[in-house]
């Protein structure tokens, strides 16, 4: 049977020692995010994912959701009632805002512990993680009646979200989408449509289910730029807030999908619902994207979580498996075999995930750092600053995350052999469970599209002048500091390699766009090894301070050493070669005739 245990240790490491949160202290939410407090929160949150959540991985991808005839869904069997624990407990409202019942804590202790949930059981956790984007969309946007209305049951877990964009026939463009928005004398619209792919979109598990929507209005451009956002519940609120008839929304089927069984993914029929305008008309788009940003950040780190669970399972069955004997003489003397992990081939996966679910779990906690500054940090020029780093970075740790999440979770599958293969071990969920997330919210390629043909280009490239700035301050500060030379020297090596990738880009993908879109995804990938290596490189200066300070737990701080020490030699030279394919420009990829695929 598959495991789980909470990577405790090595988060309250990032927290305390490398992106070091204390030094916000006097940031709103900060003050009360005390290292005995962010201890407590994230060891009761790693004992209820361990003993609550993570024993209905398995058994509720084997069961899946079921559609009953009037078209209410029930999930698997202990969801309920683990929801019902969760909610109990408080932890959808860890960084909710304390006027609409939440605890207030910065985003990136919530972060920390919705990796933990993920790592447990994906498909419940999105239950969760839609109603927070939820939330995040109306707070953004909506007015106050309807923040007072709806966010507070949906903090307090009794109200969950969803977001509807995709359609039977349009996917990424939105623009095609056929919903329609008819006004009503009272000022609200019957939704009229079809949404497919709706993630959580009916469920047995809170009473009323928020539904955000994407429809055109019949007098509004019928392309992107007509496009408006409603608010459509599945029962209609009365004005004292109580639960008053069931709206004509209802899940027409669920999708028979190769993973999250657990998650009730629905087709929802929307025939004259009752709908209300969030935000401005024609303006949906805008207000979806602050739940998109929130979502693609989240799906980032569904890439992360699932490397991670595949690999403790991977080195726990690898210490045990006998098999064969090491290629320098026999470890296991007393044994007919060693055990595997002995081999230089096993050691190069689980080496690969283990040095990348560390230093993608530092660029994601400091990402929601990130996230934390846009709202709370001193200054408007700090606060810019962390709207134009998470901005760029966003597309990186939704694409990048995703796709080595997946990679590593095949890997990890392969150490097991045969048995990787066999539900049972829980490897192959992983694997299914994983590759989703490089297609939902926005396919990796559009995430590579986006940050090349966006992002970098956005107000004159201050979002990129700055990460890159950031990163040169930090290699010439450390250059000649004792014992990071051999972390700082392949960095600068891998900064060049991006620099002169995005020069090359600037050059060339304005006399031909194709340009753009060969090298989208090969930058994705140097960018997300140059941002690894970043949080690399600190990772290791808290590890030597460790070290130096007289710390009794040197083995941890030893180890950090050496696995930063395998990425800088194994894993950051790959940014030579992502610089080869996007400067091979896009001759060689588009001049055959589409006839001759």
């Amino acid at each position: 049977m598959p495991s789980y245990k909470a990577p405790l240790r090595d988060t309250q490491f990032i927290l305390n020692e490398v992106i070091n949160i204390d030094r916000y202290a006097s940031l709103p939410g900060f003050s009360d995010a005390t290292p005995d407090l962010v201890s407590a929160i994230l060891e009761e949150g790693a004992k209820f994912v361990e003993e609550v959540t993570q024993p209905l991985n398995l058994s509720g991808d084997e069961q899946g959701c079921v559609r009953h005839p009037d078209g209410s869904v029930t999930t698997p069997t202990g969801f309920k009632a683990a929801y019902d624990q969760l909610v109990e407990a408080g932890w959808g409202g860890l960084a909710a805002d304390p006027a609409y019942g939440g605890q207030g804590l910065p985003h990136v202790i919530a972060n920390a512990f919705e990796e933990f949930m993920i790592s447990a059981n994906m498909a419940f956790t999105m239950y969760i993680g839609l109603t927070q984007g939820a939330i995040a969309a109306i707070t953004a946007v909506g007015s106050e009646d309807q923040k007072s209305t709806f966010i507070p049951r949906m903090v307090a877990g009794s109200w969950s979200g969803t977001m509807n964009l995709t359609e039977p026939h349009c996917g990424t463009d939105l623009g095609l989408l056929r919903t329609r928005a008819e006004p009503h004398a009272d000022g609200s619209f019957r939704i009229t449509g079809t949404k497919i792919f709706i993630s959580s979109g009916e469920h047995d598990l809170t009473e009323n289910i928020i539904h955000l929507v994407l429809a055109k209005m019949p007098d509004s451009p019928d392309t992107v730029r007509g496009i408006s956002l409603f608010i459509v519940p599945k029962f209609l609120v009365n004005a004292d807030g109580s639960l008053g008839e069931r709206n004509t929304v209802s899940c027409g089927s669920l999708e028979e999908k190769m993973g999250i069984h657990g998650n009730s993914t629905c087709v929802m029929n929307y025939d004259g619902a009752t709908g209300y305008l969030i935000g401005e008309r024609d303006k949906g788009m805008r207000a979806m994207f602050v739940m998109m940003n929130a979502a693609r950040l989240g799906v980032g780190l569904q890439g992360l979580a699932q490397s991670e669970v595949s690999y403790q399972n991977a080195v726990a069955y690898a210490q045990d498996r006998l098999q064969g004997r090491s290629l320098t003489g026999p470890k296991n003397k007393a044994g007919q075999a060693d055990p595997i992990i002995v081999h230089p081939d096993v050691r190069r996966m689980l080496m690969n995930a283990k040095a990348f679910n560390e230093g993608a779990r530092a660029l994601a906690l400091w990402g929601a750092l990130q996230v934390d500054l846009t709202h709370m940090a001193a200054t408007e020029e700090e606060r810019q600053e962390a709207d134009d780093l998470i901005g760029l970075l966003t597309p990186v740790i939704k694409g990048y995350f995703t796709d080595k999440g997946y990679e590593n979770a095949t890997n990890a599958q392969q150490c097991l052999g045969g048995h990787g293969y066999i539900r049972e071990w829980g490897l192959e969920q992983f694997v299914r469970d994983a590759r989703i997330a490089m297609i939902y919210e926005g396919t990796n390629g559009i995430q590579a599209l986006d940050l090349v043909g966006r992002k970098l280009a956005s107000n004159g490239g201050r979002a990129l002048r700055t990460y890159v700035g950031k990163i040169k301050s930090y290699i010439d500060t450390h250059r000649d500091t004792q014992g990071m030379g051999e972390f700082v020297q392949p960095l600068e090596a891998a900064l060049d390699d991006l620099q002169k990738s995005t020069s090359w880009l600037m050059a060339n993908a304005m006399t031909n766009a194709d340009n753009a879109g060969a090298a989208s995804m090969p930058y994705l990938y140097l960018m997300g090894l140059v941002s690894l290596g970043f949080m690399w490189a600190q990772i290791a200066e808290a590890a030597l301070h460790g070290l130096a300070g007289g710390a009794t737990d040197t083995n941890f701080y030893s180890n950090k050493l050496r696995t930063g020490r395998y990425f800088f030699s194994h894993m950051l030279p790959e940014t030579a070669i992502h610089r080869i394919r996007i400067q091979a420009g896009s001759k060689t990829l588009m001049e055959m005739d589409a006839q001759a695929f």
